[in-house]
């Protein structure tokens, strides 16, 4: 059995001087939620695809590296993740790379194990499948 989450989106007016809005109605977390072409290429107050994506890839990886490190006998006391999606203009907008950076308190747990079960997680949580046409890395702050 398996579940489903949807978002909307709603786009007025051209590419650069439209806007839209984005919700997520199950959670109500994002209610109307602005996009723009200068929220996504400037630095207006609003979101954009990348943002999302980002913080999709943050929160499923570090759910992922979670529940392997507990698996393996070794509960995380922390795991902070930061992710970087970079949109490339080259040949058309795509994205080019996704940098993953964590920190982790992992008690009892060595530097080379954390490695091998985090570039586990990378790999197989369900957002870096998804992604898997673009390079993605891994950077660790480790202690135990």
């Amino acid at each position: 059995m398996g579940i489903s989450r949807h978002a909307t989106a709603h786009w007025e007016g051209d590419l650069k001087t439209g806007q839209g809005r984005l919700a997520t109605p199950q959670s109500g977390l994002l209610e109307n939620t602005r996009y723009a072409f200068s929220t996504r290429f400037g630095e207006e107050k609003g979101t954009n695809p990348e943002e999302l994506i980002a913080a999709a890839h943050a929160g499923c990886f570090t759910m992922a590296l979670s529940a392997k490190l507990s698996e393996a006998g070794f509960p995380p006391t922390s795991l902070d993740t930061r992710a970087d999606v970079d949109l490339s203009m080259e040949g058309g907008p795509q994205f080019s790379q996704i940098r993953l950076k964590v920190k982790a308190v992992v008690p009892g747990l060595d530097e080379v194990r954390f490695r091998a079960i985090a570039d586990d997680a990378k790999q197989n949580c369900p957002v870096s499948k998804a992604l898997s046409a673009v390079p993605i890395s891994l950077e660790s702050e480790f202690s135990a």
